[in-house]
């Protein structure tokens, strides 16, 4: 039983929507990472998502872009990332944390070696934006050779035919990206959202979190009367890049916002 499967049970039993909360590693600085980790889980996040900063985020938008892009000045890489959640384990051992990135810094450590040492350091998942799962079968048996969840994106445009072939190798959940584009774009509707949720819901029994295009409690709201996770990103990344000079005041803006998304998705019954 992983980290994720106990979460989503309990959140399950107690009617409790989990909130999936976002940040870059590295940015505003490493050090940093580790502090804000800890505050989004005293605002209320469930699950931890982690990004691994990368030269070329095809997915991700001008924010998301830009916290990659000062993490890397950093000289934020995979060893950092790790070593960070190793760090947040030493009193954290029950918040699942899923890595978010590309393949490249993966296929340079190798699926074998990548996934010994996230599992080592208490990686629960991994979302590896730009792996087709037809690609996939190498690095989804590493990651469960390490009791890792291989966690795959379905998209608005996505042909029911691949949503089962996806499902059938996900776990921990499935991430259903919520409006066609990049990270942080155009505000999202929830009404296509439950719909294209109905039809996920047909293949698997796993999860469904919502993410890309989450701004605020309301939305995070509304989207909590239709999924199992609300994913927020964007918004998140936002409040750290207007307090960069001052890492106390991110850590602030940041935990409250968090507890605004907990208190509205927590009013969904």
């Amino acid at each position: 039983m992983t980290r994720l499967n106990t979460l989503f049970q309990q959140n399950r039993a107690s009617q409790r929507k989990t909130l999936a909360a976002f940040i870059t590693a590295g940015d505003p600085t490493p050090e940093a990472t580790l502090t804000l980790m800890h505050a989004l889980v005293s605002a209320g996040a469930d699950i931890i998502e982690l990004g691994v900063p990368f030269s070329d985020p095809a997915a991700d938008g001008s924010i998301i872009q830009a916290a990659g892009d000062r993490a890397l000045h950093n000289g934020t890489n995979m060893q950092t990332v790790l070593s960070t959640v190793a760090s947040f384990r030493k009193t954290d051992n029950a918040t699942p944390v899923v890595l978010m990135g590309y393949l490249n810094p993966i296929e340079i450590m190798g699926y074998d070696t990548f996934a010994q040492q996230a599992a080592k350091v208490g990686v629960d998942g991994v979302i590896t934006v730009d792996m087709p799962p037809e690609e996939g079968e190498a690095l989804v048996h590493a990651l469960k050779s390490n009791d890792l969840d291989s966690i795959f994106l379905l998209a608005p445009t996505t042909a029911p035919e691949r949503i089962k072939s996806i499902c059938d190798i996900a776990s921990g959940f499935v991430y259903y990206v919520s409006l066609k584009g990049v990270t942080g774009s155009a505000s999202l509707n929830t009404m296509e959202v439950a719909e294209r949720l109905s039809i996920i819901r047909e293949y698997t029994d796993l999860p469904v979190g919502v993410g890309f295009g989450i701004r605020d409690a309301d939305s995070a709201r509304q989207v909590a009367t239709v999924a199992d996770a609300v994913v927020v990103g964007s918004a998140i990344v936002q409040r750290i890049a207007e307090n960069l000079e001052d890492v106390g005041a991110a850590v602030k803006c940041v935990s409250e916002f968090v507890t605004e998304l907990r208190q509205a998705i927590d009013s969904v019954k």
